[in-house]
């Protein structure tokens, strides 16, 4: 069986290098420590690279990466990768975007609380001065202050929340959510900037474009009341560093919280040579649960985008990020994996693929169905498919697609269903996405269950009758294969098993499962 070449650029989390490792169809090389320029004479071998903030993948690297369909970034940022050029060169730039959202909230709350009490020059007098001097050390209190929180998504949302429980009065702005959002949890939502820069402390935590760079100037800062905290932890440049030195230098700004820096290292900074500024280096993701999270992560995204069965957070998709709701994202990666799911299970020529969206996400068949026909095509062409030239490769295959929007239907507010025709056959799978962000498959042809497209997947069908269930776990048990979940659905006096198990599944074995006089079918998918 061939494999899939991964590389990793720069150190992450051993977890993420374990799983990397334990694919049977991946073969991971790290080359972490090795010199860049190095590094360069190694990429032609990559399907997929891993990096960190250290790997610049820019027109040398992506010249040098030849069979290259994949960038995963491990952790948020993407200022390292040139997205464009990537583009152009059909590789997919994904990263991780939530794996540190703890602890840069964590560190946020760590800031504004450092800022109010000045707890970092207490300790340091008490402990390096051995001077005990309470009346240096008059803060303020939370209660009852009004925190802006500019940015409201995964880690804007979390800060407010906790805020809260400080009986802090919290305003949100941000143009791209449903205010609703906000107000279900008790935070007031405004559409006016102005109303954020009369708070007592704003933080920040948008990501850096265009409109966000100097999105806190002079301007802004004259418009602040006096004394006001500014806290940032998302991205350096959103606040104007010059205007923000002057501020603190003059006390508009009584203090600032500051974890990221237009130029990093920042160890040459003007702004660390003011009194009123408490600083980090860029530790929003430093902990270690945050970092196991962003490795195992980026290792599965890696993984999938290698296989072809998704492309998890990719940020150069043929669809416009502010146009999409997170929950209809959501639909995307899961009929690509749908349809990677749906091939394996019917290894066929395929004539025609079917999509019926029902709900809101009808509005997005168009992309629905190029994510589909990435997800079937990687499964069943050697050559790099894209968001691009799917459509085309398709139509060249003369493979029919057919789309069909409707009203609900079923239990869920959206529903996908895929229905692929090769010459063995129709085989219609469907999927709902649950709390916004967990994809499941909830039927396969007629049969009703709930699954994650995830990993390892056995589908066993067979006669309803007593026994099969203990007969498939003593079998796997035998082989030493783990079963990590297992879901069964029923119709009539069949039954489907689709079991989930932790280890590579060996021909012999399905073969062995296959003899059981009631199996009717047997198939092995991996997502």
């Amino acid at each position: 069986m061939s494999k899939f070449t991964i590389i990793v650029c720069d150190h992450i989390h051993q977890s993420g290098l374990e799983l990397l490792k334990k694919a049977s169809d991946i073969e991971m090389i790290n080359l972490a420590s090795l010199p860049k320029e190095e590094l360069k004479k190694e990429l032609h071998k990559a399907d997929v690279v891993i990096t960190r903030s250290s790997t610049d993948v820019d027109t040398s690297f992506l010249q040098a990466a030849t069979k290259l369909r994949a960038v995963v970034r491990a952790g948020v940022g993407v200022d390292n990768v040139d997205i464009e050029q990537s583009s152009k060169c059909g590789v997919v730039v994904m990263n991780v975007p939530t794996a540190n959202t703890i602890a840069a909230v964590e560190l946020t709350c760590t800031h504004i609380l450092s800022a109010i009490r000045n707890f970092p020059d207490a300790n340091t007098q008490l402990k390096k001065e051995r001077k005990w001097k309470r009346e240096d050390w008059y803060g303020t209190e939370l209660k009852g202050k009004k925190l802006g929180i500019i940015g409201f998504g995964n880690i804007g949302s979390r800060v407010g929340k906790r805020m809260k429980a400080f009986e802090m009065e919290v305003i949100a702005y941000d143009p791209y959510i449903n205010p609703t959002k906000a107000t279900d949890v008790g935070i007031s939502y405004t559409k006016d900037f102005d109303e954020i820069l009369k708070c007592d402390i704003i933080t920040i935590h948008t990501p850096k474009n265009k409109e966000t760079i100097n999105m806190i100037d002079k301007a802004q800062i004259a418009k602040m009341k006096e004394g006001v905290i500014l806290i940032n932890c998302a991205r350096g440049g959103l606040y104007n560093e010059e205007a923000l030195k002057e501020a603190l230098q003059s006390k508009k700004v009584r203090w600032a919280g500051i974890d990221v820096f237009t130029k990093e290292p920042a160890i040459d900074n003007p702004l660390l040579d003011l009194e009123n500024l408490y600083v980090t280096p860029h530790i929003g993701a430093n902990t270690l649960e945050s970092q196991e999270k962003i490795a195992i992560e980026a290792a599965q995204a890696a993984i999938e985008s290698a296989r072809g069965s998704s492309f998890p957070n990719a940020l150069n998709l043929p669809v416009k990020e502010n146009e999409i709701p997170n929950a209809i994202k959501a639909y995307l990666e899961l009929v690509q994996k749908m349809a990677f799911f749906a091939i394996q299970v019917n290894k066929n020529e395929v004539r025609s693929l079917k999509l019926e969206a029902e709900g809101e996400i009808k509005e997005y068949l168009s992309s629905l169905s190029t994510f589909a026909l990435v997800g079937l095509l990687n499964a069943t062409i050697g050559d790099k498919v894209n968001y691009v030239n799917a459509p085309y490769v398709a139509q060249e295959r003369g493979i029919e697609i057919k789309l069909e929007g409707k009203e609900s239907q079923s239990i869920f507010k959206n529903q996908i269903t895929l229905k692929l025709l090769t010459q063995k056959g129709e085989f219609s799978i469907s999927g709902a996405v649950f709390n916004e962000n967990t994809p499941k498959i909830v039927a396969i042809n007629h049969f009703t269950l709930e699954v994650e497209p995830q990993g390892r997947i056995i589908l066993f069908r067979n006669n309803d009758k007593p026994g099969v269930i203990g007969f498939v776990g003593t079998t796997l048990a035998k082989h030493n294969i783990n079963i990590a979940d297992f879901r069964l659905g029923r119709y009539g006096k069949e039954a489907l098993a689709v079991i989930l198990v932790d280890d590579e599944v060996p021909n012999e074995v399905l073969k062995e499962l296959s003899e059981l006089e009631a199996c009717l079918s047997i198939q092995y998918v991996v997502l």
